[in-house]
């Protein structure tokens, strides 16, 4: 059977994820770059299917703040407010230390247990060089944390913040050549640790180290002079 400009047919939803997945990572690695033009039309020739499921795609897109809708309706890769990047960088640090310290005071078992595993795979993308892996898992390691903090106001503003940062996490990643190096990578285990015995000062003063290391790298990274000396 085909669906009605004569694709094949795909079962209900299949074809939003497929092109919400190629193209969030095509968006996140940097391949489609910020302010980039999107082509419903182009889109549609290239996965095969009608202009419905890239319409639901670029909607879901548009919701993670990944894509925007100009007032002429046509479309384009989000760009990065450089601009203001202070201000996220603000939030980010808060909502790094505030989560964490209510994990150390709020956590369950339950709650060590799932940010373990988001850190595993996180250690797994490491390993592996897969950035858009350690994005993903690193995403959901401090969600994790946040919700151990049991407040659905700081997880849901933290989501947010972690959601509109990931091209920026992938410039972090790009600044080591996509090898962290070890003692970041320990980061996350020393946090598990301050968590775990719910020591509250320990949890803020690691989560701000963190942030701060992050914030540092990805500025020295857009600072970088690579201008070349040309003999006039």
């Amino acid at each position: 059977m085909t669906e009605a400009g004569g694709f094949p047919e795909r079962k209900r939803g299949s074809g939003v994820k497929l092109v919400y997945d190629q193209l969030r990572d095509e968006i996140l690695d940097l391949v489609l770059l910020p302010g980039s033009p999107i082509d419903e039309v182009q889109l549609a020739e290239r996965f095969g299917m009608s202009r419905t499921p890239i319409r639901e795609a670029l909607v879901r897109l548009s919701g993670e703040g990944l894509v925007e809708t100009l007032p002429n309706r046509s479309t384009m890769v989000a760009n990065i407010d450089f601009l203001n990047l202070h201000t996220f960088f603000d939030a980010m640090t808060l909502m790094y230390r505030v989560t964490t310290r209510l994990a150390a005071t709020y956590h369950q078992p339950a709650d060590l247990e799932a940010i373990r595993e988001h850190q595993a795979r996180f250690d797994a993308a490491v390993s592996a060089q897969d950035a858009l892996g350690m994005i993903a898992s690193n995403r959901d390691f401090h969600a994790a944390i946040a919700e151990a903090g049991r407040n659905p106001y700081y997880t849901s503003l933290f989501l947010r913040i972690l959601d509109e940062g990931r091209r920026l996490l992938r410039l972090y990643y790009q600044s080591f050549n996509d090898r962290l190096p070890p003692e970041i990578v320990g980061e996350h285990e020393a946090i598990i640790d301050a968590i775990k015995v719910r020591d509250v000062d320990l949890c803020d003063q690691l989560a701000k180290t963190h942030a701060d290391q992050i914030i540092r790298q990805i500025q020295h990274f857009l600072a970088r002079d690579e201008r070349q000396t040309v003999a006039l």
